[in-house]
C-alpha cells in the first residue's frame, strides 16, 4: 500500500512538471520567433540602403524558415506579410498562426501563438 502511495504522489509531481516543461518550451520557442519578426520587420538594412527590400514572398520565405530553426512547423499560407508605405522607406508587418502540440501520457493539447512584429 505505501508503495502504491509512494508511486502516485511522484506520478502527480511529474505530470505538471512534464506538461510544464512542455509548455515553457513553445513559449520561448514563440518568443524567439516573435523577435526575428520584429528584427525582420525593421528592415533596418534597407533603410540605410545597404541591402535591397524584401519582396513579400522573400519575407514570408524567410520567416518560415527562421520558425523551422526554433523548432515551429510553419506553412506559406499561415504567414501574413503586408506594407504600410510605399518604396524604401515603407514598413514591413508579418503575423503568423500556428498551433504547438502538448502530449502528455492520457492526455494531448494544443497551444495556440499568434505571434506579430507590432507587438
Amino acid at each position: 500500500m505505501r508503495r502504491i502511495t509512494i508511486l502516485f504522489t511522484i506520478a502527480l509531481l511529474v505530470l505538471p512538471a512534464a506538461a510544464g516543461w512542455q509548455i515553457a518550451a513553445w513559449e520561448l520557442a514563440n518568443t524567439n520567433l516573435q523577435e526575428e519578426m520584429r528584427d525582420m520587420g525593421s528592415q533596418a538594412g534597407s533603410h540605410i540602403g545597404f541591402i535591397p527590400p524584401m519582396s513579400d514572398d522573400e519575407a514570408r520565405s524567410a520567416l518560415v524558415r527562421k520558425a523551422k530553426e526554433h523548432g515551429i512547423e510553419l506553412k506559406p499560407n499561415q504567414v501574413r506579410v503586408w506594407r504600410k508605405g510605399s518604396g524604401e522607406t515603407s514598413t514591413l508587418h508579418l503575423a503568423a498562426e500556428y498551433s504547438a502540440p502538448v502530449n502528455l501520457v492520457f492526455f494531448s493539447f494544443h497551444l495556440h501563438f499568434t505571434p506579430s512584429s507590432d507587438k
